[in-house]
């Protein structure tokens, strides 16, 4: 079978899987999941940085139980600890469902939780809290969970982790990195990069550990003890198993100006024999990359967001073109050239111009990618799939929500939508429910045209969306089961994700 074949059958067997979907009603929700959640709250006075990871088991009628999470903050509240909680959910017919999440003790989480289910059965969630100003605004996600995984003795191998936050004045810390974890709670060869505030460089390890003692909830805690800036620092962790090769991550240290609120994934780092190369970035890969910036002279920070296609050629040269949304002022940028190094352990360095950024390898085109400017631009690298795309390949029913907001001014939002792959102009269909700093809005229909290309760029798209509200918008596709959509017209960005 000659290689084209091969890969149109890859392309058209993604297609289905997107289209695919089972019937629909609380059994969709049924087991175990952990989840993690990123939001910022406002009371009255500046944004505040929240952050939020747990698990739950769904009983498929409707009920959660064995519930606990962790929060952090700053707003009242704002801390727990392995809080249990219990709730309730419903699904209806169009897969969007509602959550109701009792925490004992926790305001921050007696909680409406609209999501979206995945064809994969995991799903993307918001939360409906802010009102007349006041509140959380936020999304997470929520993936099924391992429980035979609960245990410390299956966390080994290499990880790569990419944690961000806020520190309580609202600016922000990026963390990336990779360590090699043993089975008995110890991690080695440890490697990692800071962006705090614009201050950028390598963190130092002493020390770094890990614990599962949890093996109801699957709960464990880390702790890295580093050398940054010519300080040492102690972070720490706690964490909750998705499964053993997927950890979801949030610091647990008081937020304050030293101590950002750092929130993420450590996963497992697939480390080829004998280590990574140049090699191991070839071909497209898909950059979602949130960040917060002074945009235009005398305004205060907003949501700067970047999504773009890097293309690498295997031997240390890419070309990368990207669109910017950066506090409403938009700009883009085609076919800028840059080169690439890759340390055996995953660490890379991407120099475009006299600017060099840092990314960490997951695996052979996918990374954690952490930018080096005082926006302090995060985000993951998604390895792009090997098709020549079009309008044909967004096609079917997808889940979609708003991530990773970076101000209390963005429009969070979660719903299911429907692409009919039409040529020359496709459409999408959907309803949203958004959870906004005014209050929250259910059941908002969504409306919008695009169009795909392979060519100069491949899978970058326009779209017009005409409601809830009309402006334009860029796209980049994955592949047929997922891509990434940047509205140009909204003050307050951030990466719309639909998978």
């Amino acid at each position: 079978m000659s290689k084209l074949n091969t890969l149109l059958m890859v392309c058209f067997a993604l297609v289905l899987a997107s289209t695919a979907r089972a019937q629909v009603n609380n059994a969709e929700l049924n087991g175990d999941y952990a989840f993690s959640f990123n939001g910022i709250t406002s009371f009255g006075g500046g944004p505040t940085p929240l952050a939020a990871v747990g698990r739950f088991t769904a009983d498929g009628a409707g009920n959660i139980t064995a519930g606990e999470l962790d929060v952090n903050g700053t707003g009242p509240g704002a801390v727990a600890a392995a809080t249990p909680f219990t709730g309730t959910y419903s699904i209806g017919a169009d897969n969007r469902g509602v959550m109701t999440w009792n925490a004992v003790g926790n305001l921050m989480f007696l909680a409406t939780l609209p999501f979206a289910m995945t064809a994969s059965g995991n799903a993307l969630f918001t939360i409906y809290d802010a009102s007349g100003g006041n509140g959380t605004i936020g999304t997470g996600t929520i993936e099924k969970s391992d429980r035979t995984a609960y245990n410390a003795t299956l966390i080994t191998g290499d990880y790569a982790f990419g944690l961000a936050g806020p520190d309580n004045s609202n600016t922000r810390v990026a963390f990336a990195g990779r360590l090699t974890a043993n089975g008995a709670g110890v991690f080695t060869n440890p490697a990692g990069d800071i962006n705090a505030r614009g201050n950028v460089g390598p963190a130092t390890f002493a020390a770094a550990s890990y614990t599962l003692a949890d093996v109801i909830s699957g709960r464990g805690t880390i702790s890295m003890t580093i050398l940054f800036a010519g300080s040492p620092f102690t972070l720490n962790f706690a964490f909750y198993t998705v499964n053993a090769g997927k950890l979801f991550v949030m610091g647990r240290d008081p937020v304050t100006g030293t101590f950002p609120l750092l929130n993420g994934v450590v996963t497992h780092q697939q480390t080829p024999l004998g280590g990574f190369s140049t090699a191991s970035l070839n071909g497209g890969m898909v950059l979602s990359l949130t960040g917060l910036s002074v945009c235009s002279s005398g305004a205060a920070p907003a949501s700067d967001v970047i999504l773009g296609l890097l293309t690498a050629n295997g031997n240390g040269g890419f070309t990368v073109t990207y669109d910017k949304n950066c506090g409403g002022v938009v700009n883009s940028f085609s076919a800028v050239p840059g080169t690439y190094g890759v340390a055996t352990n995953g660490r890379v360095l991407i120099t475009t111009g006299t600017g060099t950024d840092i990314a960490y390898l997951v695996s052979s085109n996918q990374v954690f990618y952490l930018g080096t400017d005082s926006s302090v631009l995060f985000g993951p690298g998604d390895a792009q799939a090997t098709c020549t795309f079009s309008n044909s390949s967004v096609t079917g029913n997808y889940a979609g929500a708003a991530t990773t907001p970076a101000t209390f001014g963005v429009v969070a939002f979660s719903g299911e939508f429907a692409a009919n792959g039409a040529s020359p102009t496709g459409n999408i269909t959907g309803t949203e429910d958004i959870g906004a700093p005014s209050g929250p809005n259910p059941g908002v229909a969504f409306n919008a045209t695009y169009s795909i290309s392979s060519s100069p760029t491949n899978g970058r798209g326009s779209v017009t969306i005409t409601s809830p509200s009309s402006q334009s918008a860029v796209a980049y596709v994955i592949s047929p089961s997922r891509f990434v959509i940047l509205p140009l017209g909204d003050a307050s960005p951030s990466v719309w994700l639909f998978e």
